[in-house]
């Protein structure tokens, strides 16, 4: 199986979310990144979207379930939110939802900046494998991939996906 194209899946994933914005009756969301793949992904979506509101961009490293274990990330970034989230509309925006623990980290992290009226979540790829009961509302591309098959985005430029095969000991750990 071939990966995707990315510039075609930000084409669709703009499409998807120009339907789902005016279906909800939303005008100017906030977008949101995540870092590093999903703020380059946000970037080239809210540019398509034609919106005007400054991107934001998370950095979940504090915020993640596992993070007394692995220890301090080398390239915690501090998030950047351009402004108050109460009553706002925000598109969370990531490369790839997996097991859905990234984007549980990143609403911890939002709600730490305000009560949104809403968080919609898009993604380039969404994969199977979910521990948490997450979803996304606009998704570039489904992918099944196998126990030891990652999908990583490269980048910022060009983004292009590539399909990585990960050593079966490295599971284990």
């Amino acid at each position: 199986m071939t990966t995707p194209d990315v510039p075609t899946l930000l084409d669709d994933m703009a499409e998807q979310a120009r339907h789902y914005l005016k279906t909800h009756g939303i005008a100017a969301p906030i977008v949101v990144g995540i870092h590093s793949g999903g703020v380059w992904i946000a970037e080239h979506l809210r540019e398509r979207l034609g919106v005007e509101r400054p991107l934001g961009k998370l950095d979940i490293s504090f915020y993640r379930d596992d993070f007394s274990r692995i220890g301090m990330h080398p390239q915690v970034r501090p998030s950047e939110l351009p402004e108050d989230l109460d009553g706002e509309h925000v598109l969370l925006v990531d490369d790839v939802l997996y097991s859905g623990r990234t984007i549980r980290a990143a609403l911890n992290e939002l709600f730490d900046y305000g009560r949104p009226a809403s968080v919609t979540l898009a993604v380039l790829v969404e994969r199977d494998g979910r521990e948490l009961p997450i979803a996304a509302a606009i998704v570039g591309a489904h992918m099944e991939l196998g126990k030891t098959e990652q999908i990583k985005l490269r980048g910022p430029e060009p983004l292009r996906l590539e399909r990585v095969t990960i050593d079966p000991e490295d599971l284990k750990a």
